[in-house]
């Protein structure tokens, strides 16, 4: 037995922090405050609920995405193995049954002996050794609490979710399954909603007139980068969605269904669930009123009937200053608190995992009276938590892992896919190293 945790909020780095300490026989005390309170992005009470997109992005371990869940697996992480463990398709990216996702967490936490559930809302921190996981929801009291103790001012940003569509309500004379760029040893794995010319002109010209929840004009500074209302992005210019959201490359029209080769615009869908009962609209966070979001998603080709399980929503999301007030284990200094998740600005469902397990082998390493556990800076995580903690960083911002981030190679690179395998590949290498070399932190060997 090697003492107690309390860790605040049941996502999706608090799940995996909990998890973590439980696995090496320290006890935990696990507090979230749903379903007394609740949040206007959650919809359940389970565990590591995923508010936005399923989507954990790509599994190519080529990209700073995959490249992250590889070294998760390196370390054991329990929550990325129920992701596998529930996945839908969506061809190289690693997209999971929502649902079934988080209740497999919500499992693995509540029959976990040395972990102790508490459903309720945390307001003030607590006393003793403490992992704040409370997410870029967190509690507003708390949220002041903790700007009370660590001297700052509050800040946030503006994040949007996607919505969801009955499948049985989409029009499948219209609509039709392929992957980008498909060929015949792929699966298809999107629905896809094509647009002609004249189709796309209006629903843009209806997207950039429609009614918005939050009716201000949004600085590029409040909106977080990858999670931008659709309708923001359309407004800086008639063919941004044709590049971006909505773009038609690598797609072609089945035989027979058109005189076009490919859509002038395209619109895909991804199965929320294994029985692909429900789509999320990819690309479709947004900021309109729900009644609009009915009058102009119908536009869409194939959605013209389409009945909404969960319509987008808007929220805005609460993080602190990291680089600037906590330590490069995302500790408070001279201090028993440690922030992971979202709250401390390193932004991404997988980068919410990674921090949760990171605070919890440093934890560990704290209760057994070792050495602080710093990631190689050359791993995509470690590289974030550099970023994330340096006091060299400006302007700070929230930031998914990136190979931007990562230290530059002895020799440069300029093929931008042998540079990233090249990233890649030394980030395995020193990360198994660091294992090897922390061996008293107990991490699973593979």
């Amino acid at each position: 037995m090697h003492g107690q945790v309390t860790v605040i909020g049941a996502g999706l780095a608090g799940s995996e922090c909990a998890l973590q300490l439980a696995a090496r026989g320290v006890n935990v005390n696990l507090y979230e405050m749903r379903p007394y309170h609740t949040s206007p992005a959650h919809h359940t009470s389970l565990c590591a609920e995923l508010v936005c997109s399923n989507s954990l992005k790509s599994m190519r371990e080529d990209s700073a995405s995959g490249l992250l869940k590889h070294e998760l697996a390196q370390l054991g992480s329990y929550v990325l193995q129920c992701a596998y463990d529930n996945r839908v398709s969506a061809g190289s990216a690693l997209a999971v049954d929502r649902e079934a996702f988080s209740a497999a967490v919500t499992a693995l936490i509540e029959k976990n002996p040395y972990i102790h559930v508490h459903r309720q809302c945390v307001t003030r921190i607590p006393e003793g050794r403490v992992v704040i996981c409370a997410g870029p929801l967190c509690a507003d009291e708390l949220f002041d609490d903790i700007g009370a103790r660590i001297g700052m001012q509050s800040r946030s940003f503006y994040d949007a979710a996607a919505p969801i569509v009955d499948a049985l309500s989409i029009n499948r004379d219209v609509a039709f399954e392929q992957s980008r760029y498909q060929d015949e040893h792929d699966s298809a794995d999107y629905l896809n909603c094509p647009f002609e010319k004249d189709s796309y002109i209006h629903f843009y010209n209806e997207l950039i007139a429609a009614e918005r929840t939050i009716t201000k004009d949004f600085e590029q500074s409040d909106l977080f980068c990858a999670c931008q209302p659709i309708e923001e992005v359309a407004k800086t210019g008639i063919d941004a969605l044709r590049y971006g959201a909505l773009k038609p490359v690598g797609i072609r029209y089945p035989q027979g269904r058109s005189t076009y080769a490919r859509p002038y615009a395209n619109v895909q869908l991804r199965a929320e669930n294994a029985n692909k009962t429900a789509y999320n609209l990819v690309g479709f966070q947004t900021n309109l009123t729900w009644p609009e979001q009915k009058r102009v998603f119908r536009l869409i080709p194939g959605l013209e009937h389409a009945e909404f399980f969960r319509y987008g929503v808007m929220h805005r999301n609460s993080f602190i200053d990291s680089p600037h007030v906590l330590n490069a284990t995302f500790a408070l200094p001279d201090s028993t608190l440690r922030f992971a998740g979202q709250i401390t600005g390193t932004e991404g469902y997988v980068e919410a995992i990674a921090s949760g397990l990171y605070a919890a082998l440093n934890c560990y390493a704290e209760l057994i009276d070792k050495p602080c556990a710093l990631l190689p800076a050359t791993s995509a995580f470690g590289s974030l938590v550099q970023y994330a903690t340096s006091a060299d960083t400006v302007n700070f911002q929230p930031m998914h892992v990136n190979f931007g981030l990562m230290p530059p190679l002895p020799a440069p690179i300029r093929n931008k896919k042998e540079r990233y395998a090249a990233y890649a590949k030394r980030a395995c290498a020193d990360m198994s190293s660091w294992i090897v070399n922390h061996s008293y932190l107990d991490i699973p060997t593979m």
